[in-house]
């Protein structure tokens, strides 16, 4: 399929559903199959108290319940922004290949967002630990789960 400026519209129109409701973040999004809409969304941070109901997770679990399949490959996503990276990691996880936006992380940034503080502290290794501090432990106790999944999978992943 190729870009269709109908199905950003409707993106953004779900982002300004927010400006009056409260619910989250001015993001909306729709997820097209075969230019038919699939679903539509936008961010529910704050109504739902949950830093994960961004728009891009919040339509795709729309879309993944409506095909009944996590396997979203043959979809399109329209979103009004670029995806934080936990969007951007879902929209990978679901196999969507192609995704649209309008506005940039640096125009994110200037409303409030944090978007880049995330991408920075990915970029540097993760080693930043005044935004996060990771440490790897008991590696030889969990790593039994991963043997045995691979085990009895014989290496097919979903």
């Amino acid at each position: 399929m190729a870009y269709n400026t109908k199905y950003m519209e409707l993106a953004t129109n779900e982002a300004q559903k927010n400006i009056s409701t409260h619910e989250g973040g001015p993001f909306g999004t729709v997820i097209v199959k075969d230019n038919e809409i699939i679903a539509q969304g936008r961010n529910h941070v704050l109504s739902n108290n949950d830093p994960t109901a961004h728009g891009e997770i919040y339509t795709i679990r729309k879309a993944c319940k409506k095909l009944g399949t996590y396997d979203l490959s043959d979809c399109e996503l329209y979103t009004n922004a670029y995806s934080c990276p936990m969007c951007l990691g879902a929209i990978i996880w679901s196999n969507i290949k192609t995704c649209y936006y309008g506005n940039t992380a640096e125009e994110a940034k200037k409303i409030g967002f944090r978007d880049d503080n995330i991408y920075k502290f990915m970029n540097n290794g993760c080693k930043d630990t005044h935004t996060l501090n990771l440490e790897q432990h008991d590696h030889n106790l969990t790593i039994k789960p991963f043997k045995d999944f691979a085990e009895n999978t014989e290496g097919k992943i979903y």
